[in-house]
């Protein structure tokens, strides 16, 4: 069997990769500058954003929310979504390292 088994990877890796497995949707990627033009919001705010079903919104925030991209807070009978900052630093951190290392680099 290949080596996909999460347990062969670092802690660090493993993140990463959640986060990447998570922003791999186009709706998900809308869903992230939705929040960041709004700030904060509803999920019906989103789905009235987002030409797609609610079910399907619901599912690509529980992805988002799994990965620790956003977090929610319940409102009423609403649960109110917003970017989680300490994942987008992790995220960000990974990136910036990665372009720095590349300016360095004499590879091709």
């Amino acid at each position: 069997m290949g080596a996909t088994k999460t347990e062969h990877f670092t802690d660090a890796q493993n993140q990463i990769a959640t986060i990447a497995k998570a922003l791999g949707h186009p709706a998900r990627i809308a869903i992230i500058e939705y929040l960041l033009k709004v700030n904060e919001c509803i999920c019906g705010d989103i789905v009235n954003e987002l030409p797609l079903a609610q079910p399907t919104v619901s599912q690509h925030l529980k992805e988002l929310k799994n990965a620790g991209i956003i977090k929610g807070n319940i409102s009423g009978n609403a649960i109110c979504y917003c970017l989680d900052e300490k994942t987008i630093n992790i995220l960000s951190g990974y990136i910036l390292n990665i372009s720095a290392t590349i300016s360095k680099s004499k590879c091709c």
